[in-house]
């Protein structure tokens, strides 16, 4: 990555790299700050194709994020319910307030959502 200044990033896509196995588990990248720190940070997530993330919480103080590609498939709460799921089609923005239980699925195909967050960040599960 280049860096221009003291507080400018610049990432073209070509270097912004996920890690982790192509299917299963989503791959993350963080592309801005730290999120195990204090501070703001932006990362990258790709589900694969059919992956169900179960219902879970984040302790950030703000977080948002972004369908940057396919439709990833949203629904609030402790259970697995799919009749409360919504589309997020690409270009949809949405914020998640702190602790908030919910649960994603990437149903039609392969998702990236970019998530802009204050840390330190983490990934509850709600106990099922």
């Amino acid at each position: 990555a280049a860096a221009q200044g003291a507080d400018a990033v610049l990432k073209l896509p070509q270097e912004i790299e996920f890690k982790g196995p192509v299917s299963g588990p989503p791959q993350t990248v963080v592309v801005f700050g730290d999120p195990t720190k204090p501070g703001v940070f932006v990362s990258r997530v790709k589900f694969s194709a059919g992956w169900k993330d179960p219902p879970h919480w984040h302790p950030d103080s703000v977080r948002t994020a972004v369908v940057l590609s396919g439709t990833l498939y949203f629904g609030s709460g402790e259970k697995w319910d799919e009749g409360k799921m919504k589309a997020y089609p690409a270009g949809t923005f949405y914020s998640e307030p702190s602790k908030a239980p919910h649960y994603t699925w990437a149903k039609d195909g392969e998702v990236i959502i970019q998530v802009t967050g204050v840390g330190p960040s983490g990934k509850t599960p709600v106990s099922q």
